[in-house]
């Protein structure tokens, strides 16, 4: 499967960067690529695409501004150099914030999250619609297991074996311990109740993390085991803190 994309970026430099690394993604296929926002703009007009990197800081229009203005949503993976605007990117539901500097492995990362929705949403869309799990996709949970429906077949999933979860809309993502990403149709909010309290926490709007897979943590963000980071949210940190100040 396939994904045209476009890329944004008012440095040239970073631009023929992320254009190069785009070139080695072999289910990326880079439509165009654009100087401003506002170019961009104007090619859409005329023209789809499925998913768009974009730099947030940018003088004519920011990345944000531009992702607000688009009239047919795409997925977004934001780039920028300023840790800062992670949560402006976070709040407009992007796949992925990447901070600059980054190498070939992390937008490749990203853009395997992008290709993981962009297929459940094909097959939806095959099957017209259809919900793709049942109202309740976790029997068992108080037994340490969730029953989630994924890739129209059910999975017994630890919850050992759950290194975070990370909400997409209408969907969740639940990564695992041996790298396999389970994409449901369903609200994180929700799963959430499923979960066991003192193995779990939300640290972000998005995202829930196994506290027994962290590895470290920095100023806004909270580091996992399997070498990954999720962003910690403004209403999470004073939680996040006490349970580390608590160890």
């Amino acid at each position: 499967m396939i994904m045209r994309c476009i890329a944004i970026d008012d440095e040239p430099l970073a631009l023929r960067q992320i254009s190069g690394y785009i070139s080695k993604i072999p289910f990326l296929e880079l439509a165009a690529t654009f100087r401003s926002a506002v170019s961009a703009q104007e090619w859409l007009k005329e023209n789809s695409t499925d998913l768009i990197f974009v730099d947030i800081n940018m003088p004519d229009m920011t990345g944000v501004e531009f992702v607000q203005t688009l009239e047919i949503p795409a997925m977004v993976i934001f780039t920028t150099a300023y840790a800062e605007y992670a949560i402006e990117g976070y709040k407009l539901s992007a796949i992925d914030y990447l901070l600059k500097p980054f190498g070939l492995n992390d937008i490749q990362r990203a853009s395997e999250k992008a290709l993981s929705l962009y297929e459940l949403l094909q097959l939806q869309e095959q099957l017209g619609g259809d919900t793709l799990q049942d109202e309740s996709p976790t029997e068992g949970a108080e037994e340490g297991v969730l029953s989630v429906h994924a890739d129209r077949k059910t999975h017994l999933v630890k919850m050992s074996n759950i290194v975070y979860l990370e909400s997409a809309g209408e969907y969740v993502r639940l990564h695992l311990v041996d790298g396999t990403k389970l994409v449901t149709l369903f609200r994180l909010k929700n799963m959430e109740s499923e979960l066991q309290s003192s193995q779990f926490m939300r640290v972000h709007r998005s995202y829930i993390i196994n506290l027994n897979h962290i590895s470290g943590y920095t100023k806004g963000r909270v580091f996992l085991s399997n070498d990954d980071y999720v962003p910690i949210g403004e209403n999470y940190k004073e939680q996040f803190t006490n349970y580390i100040d608590s160890k």
